[in-house]
């Protein structure tokens, strides 16, 4: 049950915690051993990798691992924790049980004992791999545990984001995770179609989508386009109990859909089960991990390959706004690839017309190295505090600088934050 999980220990004692850490990693575990609260609280805030489960002492040196568990609490669902308290806790334990905490042990326990709590407890495999497949941030993290907690429901599910946020591949996802998989995965983009056609390529009973896609997936793109006749047709057959023995509809649509372009009935059907799919320019380290597995794609169809994205580069593309989302991470980097003249992807390549952050050069004005280097720190703080939900002493712990450090050099590049 333990092998390959990665679990985190929060444990201050130098012989339980060396203990526990010998016997899970005989267990085949991957143990991320912490040893404050504070230095925890930052971990489990920002893995690099999903942890499994906390194993927590309750009491700590700095706090104590029911304030550990609250804070995280207020950024999102922990993973499952099992607490460890003396027989005097118990009653603390038994609170953080009632406020979502997965079960304690109490000291002394037996390790066989503690070991099949810990497994019973501990946060299931997700189906299709472990590897991150839509980013690497926390939002993208949480848009992953969501699509395997609802894959197996038959209940239609709306998809909203951004043009280029990747829409159609998270419907993909959700197919791909649910027991759906060996059925059809139709998809229809009502924009392509006449208004007038609408219904019939949607509803025919022989060649329609619906028809088509059998006990499958039916995708639906820019639901908001939706004919009075389709909706009525999809609101017909969703009150017949479409998913049962029909595919499951997944409708999707820009960020601002809302009950005033839809019928309200059909709107809030669709809304039951909705995931917002968060635009590149608010992770940018999911936009450097997808220019980076593009790369690694288009590189290996070369004659002749490139050596790579040089740190610059990787440095505009966190700084990028990115409106166009991945279509147009994806366009630059074609562009990119194909004009370059050296080895390397430097930052020119992607964005002839102006690294972002920094002034276009002109001949007679070339920007003094001050005003790049600026330029490139106020980036990479930004993407920091981002990443650190506004949180300063967890943005100065990712940039590995002081507190009051961050504070100055704020203040200095003119970036507001939470003191």
């Amino acid at each position: 049950m333990l092998e390959g999980r990665h679990i985190a220990l929060v444990e201050d004692d130098e012989i339980m915690g060396g203990s526990i850490l010998q016997r899970l990693e005989l267990e085949g575990a991957r143990v991320v051993w912490l040893k404050t609260m504070h230095r925890a609280l930052g971990a489990l805030r920002t893995p690099r990798q999903r942890f499994d489960a906390v194993v927590c002492d309750i009491r700590l040196p700095d706090g104590s691992g029911e304030e550990l568990f609250n804070r995280l609490c207020e950024h999102g669902a922990p993973p499952p924790f099992l607490f460890m308290t003396g027989r005097g806790a118990a009653e603390q334990a038994v609170r953080l049980l009632r406020s979502g905490a997965a079960d304690y042990v109490t000291k002394p326990f037996d390790m066989g004992g503690f070991l099949e709590r810990l497994s019973q407890v501990i946060a299931p495999q997700v189906a299709g791999g472990a590897g991150p497949w839509f980013g690497v941030s926390p939002m993208a993290r949480a848009l992953d545990d969501d699509l395997v907690r609802i894959a197996d429901r038959a209940e239609p599910v709306l998809i909203l984001g951004e043009s280029g946020t990747g829409k159609r591949i998270v419907a993909r996802r959700l197919h791909a995770l649910s027991d759906r998989r060996a059925a059809p995965f139709v998809a229809l983009d009502l924009t392509r179609l006449p208004p007038e056609e609408m219904a019939r390529e949607v509803l025919d009973p022989d060649r329609g989508a619906l028809a088509r896609a059998g006990e499958g997936v039916l995708l639906i793109e820019r639901i908001g386009v939706a004919t009075a006749e389709l909706q009525v047709g999809l609101l017909t057959t969703l009150w017949g109990g479409a998913g049962a023995a029909g595919p499951r509809l997944i409708a999707t649509d820009g960020p601002d859909l809302s009950p005033d372009r839809l019928r309200p009935d059909l709107y809030f059907h669709l809304a039951a089960l909705a995931l917002t799919i968060p635009p590149l320019r608010s992770r940018p380290e999911d936009a450097v991990w997808l220019m980076a597995r593009l790369f690694e794609g288009m590189n290996a169809r070369r004659a002749t390959p490139l050596r790579g994205l040089s740190h610059p580069a990787e440095q505009a593309v966190r700084a990028h706004d990115w409106p166009g989302n991945g279509r147009e991470l994806r366009a630059r980097l074609m562009r990119a690839m194909a004009m370059a003249r050296g080895e390397t992807v430097f930052p020119a390549d992607l964005f002839p017309e102006g690294v972002p952050g920094v002034a276009l050069a002109t001949a007679g004005d070339f920007p003094p190295l001050v005003e790049v280097r600026d330029a490139a720190e106020r980036a990479h703080i930004r993407s920091a505090l981002a990443r650190a939900d506004g949180s300063l002493t967890e943005a100065a712990r990712l940039l590995q600088i002081g507190r009051s450090t961050l504070w100055e050099k704020m203040q200095k590049l003119g970036i507001e934050g939470r003191d």
